[in-house]
């Protein structure tokens, strides 16, 4: 492989990484959002303070991708918005709300607080719902026929419903007493209902992407994936497993809760990068034909070299700073 056909690699694979680990970390703040109805007011502000330090940083991670695909795939970024003009205005306008949400249910008079908590909630629910309907969209090549529309529902309900399990593992890690144990039962409530939709939207995905079924079940290829539905039916059984046993929790196993569901993440992301690799807009353009010259992805690989280790050097030194478990949330 010559530099020239492994740049444009090089870019897809950051702006995949860019955007699984805004996909995982902002996840489980909009997940925290989106639950945030269902606890007392004291327990609201222990959530909200759960994710106070991370949640703002953790969109660097949206920006860093979506940069990238502008920069070095331009023609590829302007079929994508726009064919996804909607759905990322109704995106943005979620991240406003619960930036704004964030921080006026603390500094604005104690009245108005609840309609702030619902803003934060509303908010969250856009966001996630917004990026579920990209990704059906994106999928299924930006289809607008039935089948087409019906997909991108199924994966906007299943993401808001697969944050809320990422959100409830990381309230089981970071809370204590009854916000914990209402977080288990969070889980448990929405667990089940998850993996069926995640097994219905891989069972989908064929009749709306030629080609992924003999990429999955063409021989010998089928030997060497199965590892991935394997240990995803293992994840979720790990899961139920903690959720089911409460001293294992009381005994601070909680956290496999989130780790398993990171994993599912992320078995998800690679079985999905696997089904439409090389293309980068599904059925129409590859990410060689996308990337712009040679020579730019140059002076742009020296700009990314800098600043990707910048961010993960900040991301990993802010969750050690802030790690352990969350109190109520105060602003001086």
């Amino acid at each position: 492989m010559t530099w020239a056909e492994f740049l444009p690699l090089f870019f897809l694979a950051v702006m995949g990484l860019s955007l699984l680990a805004y996909v995982i970390l902002d996840g489980y703040d909009l997940g925290v959002g989106l639950l945030l109805l269902q606890a007392t007011d004291a327990e609201k502000d222990t959530m909200i303070a759960s994710i106070g330090p991370f949640w703002d940083a953790n969109e660097t991670w949206l920006v860093l991708g979506v940069g990238v695909l502008l920069i070095a795939f331009p023609m590829a970024h302007g079929l994508v918005l726009q064919a996804l003009y909607l759905p990322v205005a109704m995106m943005l306008i979620g991240l406003i709300l619960r930036g704004v949400a964030f921080d006026f249910r603390a500094k604005a008079p104690l009245k108005y607080k609840p309609f702030w908590n619902r803003a934060f909630f509303a908010g969250s629910l856009m966001a996630s719902a917004s990026q579920g309907w990209m990704l059906g969209s994106y999928i299924t090549g930006f289809a607008s026929g039935p089948l087409g529309w019906a997909f991108s529902l199924g994966i906007a309900v299943t993401l808001p419903a697969a944050y809320v399990l990422l959100g409830s593992g990381w309230l089981i890690m970071k809370t204590e007493g009854d916000l914990q144990q209402k977080a288990v039962r969070w889980a448990r409530l929405v667990l089940w209902p998850m993996a069926a939709a995640l097994l219905a939207i891989s069972a989908a995905t064929p009749l709306v992407k030629e080609g992924v079924l003999e990429k999955w079940f063409g021989v010998p290829q089928v030997f060497a994936l199965l590892p991935v539905p394997l240990m995803c039916a293992l994840a979720f059984f790990a899961m139920r497993w903690v959720l089911t046993r409460p001293n294992l929790v009381n005994a601070g196993y909680g956290w496999l809760v989130f780790a398993n569901t990171v994993l599912i993440f992320v078995l998800a992301f690679f079985g999905l990068a696997y089904s439409i690799f090389s293309d980068i807009v599904i059925g129409r353009m590859t990410v060689w034909e996308a990337a712009i010259s040679t020579a730019s992805l140059n002076v742009i690989f020296f700009g990314v070299a800098i600043t990707l280790p910048v961010i993960i050097g900040y991301t990993v030194f802010m969750y050690r700073v802030f790690w352990g478990k969350a109190t109520a949330l105060k602003y001086g």
